[in-house]
């Protein structure tokens, strides 16, 4: 007997008692899609009689013949959302044998779609999924990135997939924005040569650490407009060649001591860096595999 889900909670065992009008949901994903465009239709008839229930992962077109026969038993149609063309066949000749009607529910938006962008569909089931997986594994790394910038709390040190450190207005924040949005988890933190920086540094992996310097002459420039942008004057120690030298040997000694890879970003787009940290990150993890 097969077990049909009543929306995402509740199993049902098909019962020939059981004579409520039902849709029956067969996908060979979650069946998300096809519920969800289930319960906009019935909520139109909304004297509450019709049942939902749903199978989800149907893969193999030998499950199909007693999926619908045990349905027969029912006052139902069947909607599927079932990408292999091999599956939608056998289902709508079974579901014909007991004289069940079937809504395809995706076709005919497939169709539309490769007409308008004259290619053919993947055809590979759970890719709204897998996208949302992803969108989600951008997001959590955003979160992550914003959470711990800027050296607010060191404890995402060891949390993070990738760790950026140097001297102030050498671009760690939008790096790790940038990184955030290849659902890489990126901490950074400043280095001060009045602040002792967090042990956690010296315990990451050398690929999990990349420094950032700059050239003087470039950073004297950013960090003047900087200060002309928050209506400071330029002349603060801030942004004075004196204070930038010590920052940059500072910052460049404690990374040689760390022994972590550096990257210049002079004249550099974002973008470039990025490269540059993911190729350097992942060689890193494939040598630990």
């Amino acid at each position: 007997m097969w077990n049909w889900e009543k929306g995402v909670k509740g199993e049902f065992i098909i019962s020939i008692e059981d004579a409520k009008p039902v849709i029956f949901i067969v996908s060979d994903s979650i069946g998300e899609t096809a519920e969800l465009v289930a319960r906009a239709a019935a909520i139109q008839f909304n004297h509450g009689g019709v049942e939902i229930r749903r199978l989800s992962y149907v893969n193999n077109p030998n499950e199909i013949p007693e999926i619908m026969e045990e349905a027969s038993s029912f006052n139902c149609v069947i909607a599927y959302t079932l990408v292999i063309p091999e599956l939608k066949s056998v289902l709508v000749r079974e579901a014909a044998k007991y004289g069940i009607p079937t809504v395809d529910v995706l076709t005919p938006m497939l169709e539309a779609v490769s007409q308008l962008v004259n290619r053919d569909p993947k055809l590979e089931p759970g890719l709204v999924r897998k996208m949302d997986s992803e969108y989600y594994r951008k997001v959590e790394a955003i979160e992550f990135a914003v959470k711990y910038d800027d050296g607010k709390d060191p404890r995402g040190i060891l949390k993070a997939d990738l760790v950026i450190i140097g001297i102030s207005r050498t671009s760690k924040t939008p790096l790790c924005m940038y990184l955030a949005n290849k659902q890489i988890k990126s901490a950074n933190m400043p280095l001060v040569p009045e602040v002792s920086p967090p042990d956690e540094l010296f315990r990451l992996p050398k690929h999990k650490l990349i420094g950032l310097t700059i050239r003087p002459q470039q950073l004297h420039e950013i960090r003047r407009e900087r200060l002309n942008t928050l209506g400071l004057t330029s002349d603060a120690d801030y942004a004075s060649m004196k204070r930038i030298l010590k920052e940059l040997e500072y910052a460049e000694n404690f990374m040689k001591k760390v022994g972590c890879p550096i990257i210049d970003v002079t004249n550099k787009a974002v973008e470039e860096t990025a490269s540059r940290v993911l190729e350097i990150y992942l060689r890193g993890e494939r040598h630990v595999k």
